[in-house]
């Protein structure tokens, strides 16, 4: 039975596709049209299919139209009808924003060439969020707590798993939204409603003392319970008079960072630390199992993860490589499966390398029409470890494309950890964006906790999901990758997870004492790259010192 998976509501549209049962590929249609996040999130375009990352993904698996079984979207209006309150916004962008979810059902038939009828499922959307953590888990039962913006009405959603069912055991509808109120403090500090990782990483230079009491306001938090004011969410310009009056003004786009701004920021993660533990504190007494899956978008703040991980509520906690919205592709897959088989979907498969990958003769190819002579190298990893050993930026494009926000070895751009200098140069001349952004180590398996205090291991880890402290003795011999509270947001690779990669960072490991590499995506404020020609274009416009596509290399001076 084959399964199409699709998201295509709010942001982060993506695609997927189970063959019996078994994750085979997926894609985020942001890395095929260049476009981040694929579209706005906008009331008025749920029916706009991410197209090209559905033909990807029946192509590889080899499949046309007529081949799929079923498609899952993962949304129900049905829900959102029953459940959504006239107060929340303008009731005319909700009715927007139900007929163009009526147009959903005639996309895809248009796009598939089919009339699917009775194969369409809508699956809630935190389900789908539920789903696509607890199957690639590998976990038999577990807990799973969803914390997003919003779903079809929730906003946190509490839930158990067994065998192949997963129950919800209790929601928190909107307004109680901790991902809505970073989406409002982000815009607020200056930057875009997708800015939740900017925010994040300010944190650590300001004080979450200055504005707690401020945030106890707005977000407060108990032993297993939180709030949200909904004063400080919505559409209404009061919302912004309310918050000039607590924080004073706004910071502009572009405009000066202020001590006040990091404070705030602080405060904002301090308060999502206590109420996302509270949720945790909660689930573990409804749901009292050892295992504990998290998904949405909280789920990629590395900073409470690791308070979560920490807290010892749960022995296990897994985290998928993409707990955001393009997860609930793969996850309405999963659901629609175990809604019509009998048998159990594969689960344990958690490799985040689901994209396309691409063939020597492609990418010679794509060098040969950018007008550009490359080189063979014999041993890429050997070579690349020299270079970044030798103070240079490598763009590392290898095998299949990660799915998920974060590069994990496969669209990467790797540098040195041990230069002072490192993470100024890579944000300034490279990546183009603020100073203050830290930068990702990928640490060889074999030495993890030599290096970071990563405590009970889990195969998250290998996803860039946990800031993890790094060792006191080790903080000076690693600076480009030290964040201001001395953690790192670190990926651990094993040889079997990822096997060049690995090879390369042992090569530099022999080459330095140094088992870590600076790694972060393969992008200049756009998209990570996909194919070949995205990987020359970013190459060519940036300070990157070398590109290794495969044995294939392109350097600057050449």
């Amino acid at each position: 039975m084959n399964i199409l998976g699709i998201n295509s509501v709010y942001h982060e549209s993506a695609a997927a596709l189970l063959v019996d049962g078994r994750l085979v590929v997926a894609a985020e249609e942001e890395r095929f049209n260049r476009i981040k996040h694929a579209k706005p999130a906008e009331f008025d375009n749920p029916h706009q299919l991410p197209e090209r990352a559905i033909r990807f993904c029946l192509n590889h698996a080899g499949l046309t139209a007529r081949d799929i079984d079923h498609v899952a979207y993962s949304f129900d209006p049905r829900q959102r009808r029953k459940r959504y309150r006239a107060e929340w916004w303008d009731p005319r962008l909700e009715e927007t924003f139900r007929l163009r979810l009526g147009q959903v059902p005639g996309a895809i038939d248009d796009l598939l060439g089919r009339s699917l009828r009775q194969r369409l499922h809508f699956v809630p959307h935190h389900m789908a969020h539920a789903a696509s953590a607890y199957f690639p888990s590998g976990f038999d039962h577990a807990a799973i707590l969803t914390i997003d913006g919003i779903g079809e009405t929730a906003a946190t959603s509490l839930a158990k798993a067994a065998g192949t069912r997963i129950q919800t055991v209790e929601t928190f509808e909107y307004p109680l939204s901790i991902g809505f109120l970073w989406e409002v403090f982000s815009g607020y500090l200056g930057f875009s409603h997708y800015d939740a990782s900017k925010v994040m990483g300010l944190a650590a230079y300001g004080d979450p003392e200055v504005f707690r009491q401020q945030f106890q306001s707005i977000m407060r938090a108990d032993e297993v319970n939180y709030g949200v004011s909904p004063e400080y969410l919505g559409n209404s310009p009061e919302r912004h008079a309310r918050m000039e009056a607590v924080f004073g003004p706004g910071r502009y786009e572009d405009g000066e960072i202020l001590p006040r701004h990091a404070d705030m920021a602080a405060a904002l993660q301090a308060a999502t630390d206590a109420a996302v533990v509270a949720a945790v504190r909660r689930l573990k007494r409804r749901v009292p199992s050892d295992n504990l899956c998290l998904a949405g978008g909280v789920a990629l703040n590395c900073v409470t993860n690791e308070l979560v991980r920490r807290s010892g509520e749960f022995t296990n906690v897994f985290i998928p490589s993409a707990p955001h919205d393009a997860g609930t592709a793969i996850g309405a897959a999963f659901a629609v499966h175990c809604a019509k088989n009998k048998r159990s979907p594969e689960r344990g498969n958690d490799t985040p390398y689901l994209g396309p990958a691409f063939k020597r003769r492609e990418i010679l190819a794509a060098v040969k029409s950018a007008g550009l002579k490359a080189r063979r190298s014999t041993s890429p990893a050997r070579d690349a470890a020299d270079m970044i050993a030798g103070g240079k930026i490598v763009a590392w494009f290898q095998g299949r494309m990660e799915f998920g926000p974060r590069a994990l070895g496969n669209r990467s751009l790797l540098a040195d950890p041990r230069r002072p200098d490192m993470r100024d140069i890579l944000n300034q001349k490279v990546k183009h964006r603020e100073d203050f952004r830290p930068f990702a180590p990928s640490v060889l398996a074999e030495h993890a906790e030599e290096w970071f205090e990563v405590g009970a291991p889990t195969a998250s880890h290998a996803f860039m999901l946990f800031a993890c402290p790094v060792k006191p003795d080790r903080r000076d011999l690693i600076p480009a990758v030290l964040h201001r509270d001395g953690s790192a947001r670190v990926q651990i690779v094993s040889r079997r997870s990822n096997p060049r990669f690995h090879q390369l960072i042992s090569c530099f490991f022999a080459r330095t004492g140094v088992p870590l590499v600076v790694n972060t995506s393969f992008n200049d404020s756009e998209p990570i790259v996909c194919a070949p020609t995205d990987a020359i274009v970013t190459f060519r416009k940036s300070g990157i010192d070398a590109l290794f596509m495969d044995d294939v290399v392109l350097t600057a001076k050449a």
